[in-house]
């Protein structure tokens, strides 16, 4: 599977730090906190649909975390969710991830497994196993978005980050390219700016605005495939404790 419009439904400084390079690790002191995120959708699949997605991170009775993604429309639905355990001063350790997308009328499902002991992998896609060593700092498509997250607190302007994906191991680059204010259904914000780094040659875009005011929760995301379809989310209701 490939980073596209169902990887980013399963969220981005007020002042730009000089550009370093990240393995994935955030800063020390970082602590996460639960919320759930609603956002209107809008994604143009062969039809248009217009829907909401549900984004939650909550903490498990064992010490763990799981954050989730849902959107639904009237013909598609993608559920994401992915469990790990974090420490501030460490990175997010991935523990399982699984994926089920259905879009009318077809359904598709994936799982990943990590073995920390091992530091592998088992994929598993239409019920075919891979199996793979990853180095150690390594996500999920989801939980690399939590990273992601941590890193632009500890003030860093360009992330690179190893993701399990499909039965391969993929190289996630990102990077601040400026502020705006940008208006939600929630509330306006000053927000940032990253783009996903696909090289100079790439066809396809993605664009996701953070608010460091709410702890750089995702307000606003664009993302345009290479066949010219295209998928945005926007901030509508936010909860936390």
């Amino acid at each position: 599977m490939r980073l596209g419009v169902t990887t980013l439904l399963a969220g981005w400084l007020l002042a730009l730090s000089p550009a370093q390079a990240d393995t994935g690790n955030a800063q020390p002191g970082i602590p996460l906190n639960s919320f759930k995120a609603v956002y209107t959708t809008a994604f143009d699949m062969g039809v248009s649909l217009n829907g909401e997605a549900i984004r939650v991170l909550k903490p498990l009775d064992n010490g763990g975390w799981s954050f989730s993604s849902e959107a639904s429309a009237l013909m598609a639905g993608i559920s994401e969710k992915t469990r790990f355990t974090y420490q501030p001063s460490e990175h997010i350790k991935p523990l399982s991830y699984r994926y089920h997308r259905k879009v009318l009328g077809k359904s598709r499902k994936a799982s990943v497994d990590f073995d920390w002991d091992s530091n592998r992998v088992t994929t598993v896609v239409k019920d075919t196993p891979w199996k793979m060593s990853v180095p150690e700092a390594t996500q999920d498509k989801l939980s690399y978005q939590l990273q992601l997250r941590l890193d632009l607190m500890a003030g860093k302007t360009e992330m690179t980050y190893s993701v399990a994906d499909g039965g391969k191991l993929k190289e996630y680059r990102f990077k601040v390219t400026g502020e705006e204010s940008i208006e939600t259904p929630f509330g306006t914000y000053n927000a940032v700016r990253v783009m996903r780094d696909r090289g100079e040659n790439a066809d396809r875009e993605t664009l996701i605005w953070f608010a460091p005011e709410l702890d750089y929760l995702i307000v606003r995301l664009e993302q345009t495939e290479s066949d010219g379809k295209t998928y945005a989310l926007l901030l509508k209701n936010l909860e936390t404790p």
